[in-house]
């Protein structure tokens, strides 16, 4: 009942707090930032809660919470105030979207820190026949539907080919943010399936990254850039393979000065973050998504011998209670329902969304089954790995 009361609340100051005084000048402002976070955090918190008490995770809640303050529904009741507090300056939009990064780092911090390694050996001959086939099938599906679009239809008529490239990127791409809060939520992180789940989609994040360096090389200069390839696959083998040896001495190293040092168990967590944000800052440099950065950081922090259980819970304090609802209410925050008054788009999602789950799921069932898994296992896999909700990366225009 508080929760409620406090939304109710904050719905009927929002109109006096976005009102500007006279001669302040239009930028970037902090109590409207402030506005956003509250709304964003009640919102996805109630929603969340929604779905636990229905059995299903917070993390759907937290999206529809999005969809709801967006222009979808929000927008449609009260659109004064809905464009009023989410559609300002692209710097404002910035201030939202930096939390909402750092915050999914946070998460894939905590997903290493949570992956047993033994058990990712044992699963990766799964892991690699779900993320190949479950790329395979759904790319090729989303290319074809590409190629017979209308033309009407095409962004740029003239470089279709470059289209369905990225429609079968995008289709076929499970999101590792969504895959990585699911099964923590539904504790299946120290299990083979949990794991295989989680370790496919990083291979999925992986290959895709390298497939768009593909396709933004190919839009902007009209040739492939062979060097980028090159670079993101190379790079990522050599960050594995140092991460995994000297970098494994250098954060228990480092974990382990820091305790040993300082008084409190704090700056063991400001230690822990840095790692993160050095790693992630590695991986950027190397053409490849900062989550797989946090998320080896996570694995390295989790075997280090003097992590304690109270450190874990503070992380995870803070980045279920409000980095999560943040990012995934802003992930249904950006979707426009309204669009879909548009006949021909209807089809044309209805189509999309049948290529991205129906062959995504075939893709995944197959890997599991050409990895050796049960027929149970098989159909638990290719339904996690049909995790959507979020767009890390578009085209350059």
């Amino acid at each position: 009942m508080l929760p409620l009361v406090g939304l109710g609340l904050v719905l009927f100051l929002i109109p006096a707090a976005l009102a500007a005084p006279e001669g302040v000048q239009a930028g970037p402002s902090d109590v409207l930032f402030i506005a956003q976070i509250v709304l964003l955090l009640l919102t996805g918190r109630l929603l969340g809660e929604l779905m636990q008490r229905i059995g299903q995770p917070a993390v759907m809640g937290q999206l529809l919470a999005g969809v709801l303050l967006g222009p979808s529904v929000f927008g449609a009741v009260w659109p004064e105030v809905q464009h009023a507090l989410f559609g300002g300056s692209r710097e404002q939009k910035a201030m939202l979207e930096a939390v909402s990064d750092l915050g999914i780092l946070m998460l894939l911090l905590l997903t290493g820190m949570e992956t047993d390694l033994k058990l990712v050996q044992r699963a990766r001959r799964a892991a690699l026949s779900v993320s190949a086939a479950g790329i395979a099938v759904p790319f090729a599906c989303g290319f074809l539907l590409g190629q017979f679009l209308p033309a009407a239809m095409l962004p740029r008529p003239e470089q279709r080919f470059i289209t369905s490239l990225f429609l079968g990127t995008a289709l076929s791409v499970a999101s590792v943010k969504i895959v990585a809060m699911v099964v923590r939520e539904m504790n299946f992180m120290r299990r083979n399936i949990g794991m295989t789940l989680v370790a496919a989609a990083i291979i999925d994040d992986t290959v895709g990254w390298t497939i768009i360096a593909v396709i933004s090389g190919l839009a902007l200069h009209g040739v492939l850039n062979a060097m980028t390839v090159v670079q993101s696959l190379l790079g990522t083998g050599l960050f594995l393979l140092a991460s995994l040896t000297l970098g494994r001495r250098i954060v228990f190293g480092l974990i382990r000065r820091t305790n040993d040092t300082f008084v409190s168990e704090v700056p063991v967590v400001t230690a822990i973050l840095t790692v993160m944000g050095v790693m992630a800052l590695i991986t950027h440099l190397i053409g490849i998504h900062t989550v797989l950065g946090a998320f080896v950081a996570g694995i390295l922090v989790g075997e280090s011998p003097i992590l304690t259980r109270h450190i874990d819970q503070q992380l995870r304090g803070l980045v279920i209670a409000l980095f999560m609802p943040v990012f995934f209410s802003l992930a249904g925050l950006n979707a426009d329902l309204s669009i879909l008054r548009n006949p021909r788009l209807v089809l044309l999602t209805i189509a999309l969304i049948g290529i991205a789950s129906i062959r995504k799921f075939a893709g995944a069932f197959l890997g599991g089954a050409l990895g050796r898994l049960s027929r149970a296992e098989s159909l638990a896999l290719a339904c996690g790995m049909n995790a959507r909700g979020s767009t890390e990366r578009s085209l350059p225009p």
